[in-house]
């Protein structure tokens, strides 16, 4: 007893002692002696700094959240584990809708070419799933062998049944467009309860899988084709909770002519309300995405405008595959916790001996009233449980008496998760783009390109978006453009009394407001037509600004810089303007402009 004593050191000899090692061993030795306490957490901190988003947030799912869902039997009420190519696989878009309203069309018209497997045709063509993928080799990879491929994010879909798998398979096509996005056709959807049934899988069950995992779904109508079939609505209900994804596609819409086409959008917007259960009105393009001439063309010039939008929110999908992935581990979060309260409670209501059959049925029948009691004592939202019919026919097979009680240190883990780990993340992504080109890389595919999304026919034609029209109009013409509107406006300023050819910015001011344009745009007219910048406009000038003022007008944006076909051929030899483009994220800036 006396020797152990004997064995512990003075403070003071141990003081002695620790102060003979250099300054950076003791760090060192004091960093080790106490790192039980809490790990390395400062080395950790550095690795997960260095490491990409996509490995983020594996590593915090596979660490926090997949315990969770083990822990409570997640998986087998909802959706399967995520597996390593769910975070790293290329964004997906998902074709949705009745038969031949141009699913397999709209992928042709993308791609600019023909798929392994494509069937075009007004039947029911298409009677099975094909994720179209970029390959080296075009090829058809059949389902049971794409989902047993570790590098494919299909294994899940195992657990649908060979009757499935049957009706599964991968294109393989050596495609630009493909080297961005996957896109995923679906067999088209009949009406009627016995077609269901024939099917001889969970049609819904699969699209709800993909809808969990896709970027973007596109749901397809056909102008003359506008019923919401039974299979069709349950179709739209599994897509529920991935909202934000949907966008509509009004198809063939060049089939019926202007009068015609406003009618169609009534009613088309008359059905939708009735399946989308929110009071918020649903974005709808029109168009006709297919090559063939336009039967109706009186509406070239919307359904132009139509394809613009869409392409450009598809476009941008690259970008944002990694915010939307942790959008979605988010939502996942959320529910599976959740659902670790629901499946706790159960477990404890259940009796210990007699009566659990009885029981178990009780709590089914109720299970509205304990998703309500656990919304109070929890505060959770009514939005982030689950559908309350399909939890009570999953729960109708499970035996309650093996379901886990709560355990708080998973809870904690996960809410840590979503705390600091989700916030550091979001904040990594755009850190991540920036250090692309930094490090000699080239970001997998900022947007998409090729096909349909070529950029040759925008930049190096007179058919791409917006050329030939607003402040473009008359960029390849060897007159100056105003001059053709010119009389009237030479007209005007001789009126406004000018002093030696100038006219004063309070005599501009009265005619210009005259539009009833806001100050904001006026004030940017005045700084594209002032090209001297002397606070006085010319007749030349005051010739641009009435043409500038007529082009917002008509409905045109306002150039950010004043082309160079539209500088007055007076005032050319003393200016070297910059062409401007028409993008989306000028015209953006430009609305922000005008704001201020």
């Amino acid at each position: 007893m006396f020797g152990f004593f004997q064995t512990v050191p003075r403070t003071e000899n141990f003081n002695e002692e620790w102060s003979f090692f250099p300054e950076a061993d003791k760090k060192k030795r004091s960093k080790s002696m106490f790192s039980w306490l809490g790990g390395d957490s400062g080395k950790k901190k550095n690795k997960e700094v260095l490491e990409s988003v996509s490995e983020g947030l594996r590593k915090i799912y596979k660490q926090k959240l997949l315990p969770l869902e083990e822990f409570h039997k997640f998986h087998e009420f909802h959706s399967p584990a995520l597996d390593d190519p769910d975070f790293d696989a290329k964004p997906m878009i998902l074709l949705v809708g009745q038969y031949s309203t141009g699913k397999t069309t709209f992928i042709r018209y993308l791609l600019e070419s023909d798929f392994p497997g494509i069937r075009i045709g007004p039947e029911p063509t298409t009677d099975r799933f094909i994720a179209v993928m970029h390959g080296e080799e075009e090829g058809i990879i059949p389902g049971n062998a794409l989902v047993v491929d570790a590098k494919k994010q299909f294994r899940a879909l195992s657990g649908f049944g060979n009757a499935f798998l049957n009706r599964f398979q991968c294109s393989s096509v050596n495609n630009q467009v493909l080297e961005s996005v996957t896109i995923v056709d679906t067999p088209g959807i009949l009406s009627g309860e016995k077609q269901r049934i024939d099917r001889g899988y969970d049609f819904t069950g699969v699209l709800e899988w993909f809808a969990e995992r896709v970027d973007r779904i596109i749901l397809l109508f056909d102008a003359h084709k506008l019923d919401i079939s039974d299979e069709f609505k349950r179709c739209i209900e599994a897509l529920a909770g991935n909202e934000d994804k949907i966008r509509i596609v009004l198809n063939k819409s060049d089939m019926v002519d202007h009068q015609q086409l406003m009618r169609v959008y009534g009613a088309l917007m008359w059905s939708l309300g009735k399946v989308f259960k929110t009071p918020e009105v649903s974005r709808v393009y029109l168009g006709s995405f297919w090559d063939h001439p336009l039967h109706y063309d009186i509406n070239r010039r919307l359904f132009q405008d139509e394809q613009h939008d869409l392409f450009q929110d598809l476009q941008a999908l690259p970008r944002n595959a990694a915010l939307r992935k942790l959008n979605d581990l988010i939502k996942r979060a959320r529910l599976a916790k959740v659902h670790a309260y629901i499946i706790a409670e159960l477990r404890k209501q259940m009796p210990s001996m007699i009566g659990k059959e009885k029981k178990k049925k009780e709590l089914i029948q109720n299970l509205d009233k304990i998703f309500e009691q656990l919304q109070r004592e929890h505060n959770i939202s009514p939005g982030d449980f689950p559908d309350v019919h399909k939890m009570r026919e999953k729960l109708a097979n499970q035996d309650f008496t093996k379901f886990n009680p709560i355990k708080p240190k998973l809870l904690e883990v996960v809410d840590g998760m979503l705390a600091t780990d989700i916030a550091r993340l979001m904040a990594q992504i755009p850190k991540e783009e920036a250090a692309a080109p930094l490090n000699g890389e080239t970001p997998k595919s900022e947007t998409v390109r090729g096909g349909a999304f070529s950029q040759t026919t925008e930049a190096e034609t007179p058919f791409g978006f917006g050329r030939g029209e607003g402040f473009d109009k008359g960029a390849n013409e060897s007159e100056w453009i105003v001059n053709r509107e010119r009389t009237t406006a030479d007209s005007t300023f001789d009126s406004l009394g000018p002093v030696n050819g100038f006219l004063s910015g309070r005599a501009a001011k009265e005619h210009m407001v005259k539009s009833k344009l806001p100050n904001s745009v006026l004030g940017k007219i005045w700084k594209l037509a002032d090209i001297d910048k002397d606070g006085q406009l010319d007749g030349d000038e005051f010739a641009l600004a009435n043409y500038l003022i007529n082009l917002k007008l008509e409905g045109h944006e306002l150039p950010l810089e004043l082309p160079k076909h539209l500088i007055p051929p007076s005032k050319r030899a003393t200016q070297d303007a910059v062409y401007p483009t028409l993008s989306s994220s000028e015209n953006q800036n430009n609305y922000a402009e005008c704001d201020d």
